[in-house]
């Protein structure tokens, strides 16, 4: 086995291959065609889908955007983060982080921040092990 390369998938056929993996976090998504169409328009937004290759495949993705605000100033924002489930619990989401957190902090990023199902214990727990507080709730309203 090999160790992971970590690089952006910026090529069409870069971000199709994120796709499998992807889905396993966002089974809502409906098709190759369709993920590579969104995260095309999310890229025109600053979104970056970050990939650990391993033997040619995707093992794990993180997808985020570097962002600012008045609360933390330049931060950036993880969107997703999955890793293929035959990989789990074996340090590969620790390593994206650590990759992401990386590049932000390269790029002036004081914080890093995400959010999680509240339903969602095992992701909790791997976010505290990787250093991260619980800082605030997030509040939504559906719009339509």
């Amino acid at each position: 086995m090999s160790a992971f390369e970590f690089r952006h998938a910026d090529t069409d056929s870069d971000i199709v291959a994120c796709f499998v993996v992807m889905r396993q976090l966002r089974p809502h998504l409906a098709s190759e065609a369709k993920f590579l169409t969104r995260v095309r328009r999310q890229q025109g937004e600053g979104y970056r889908l970050l990939a650990a290759w391993q033997d040619g495949c995707v093992a794990g993705a993180a997808g985020y955007r570097l962002q600012e605000n008045l609360i933390r100033g330049r931060f950036v924002y993880v969107d997703d983060l999955v890793v293929v489930e035959s990989r789990r619990s074996g340090g590969l989401g620790a390593l994206l982080l650590d990759e992401v957190a990386r590049l932000a902090k390269n790029a002036g990023c004081s914080w890093m921040t995400l959010d999680t199902d509240l339903g969602n214990a095992r992701a909790q727990r791997f976010y505290f092990r990787w250093g991260m507080l619980s800082a605030a709730l997030h509040f939504r309203k559906e719009l339509a």
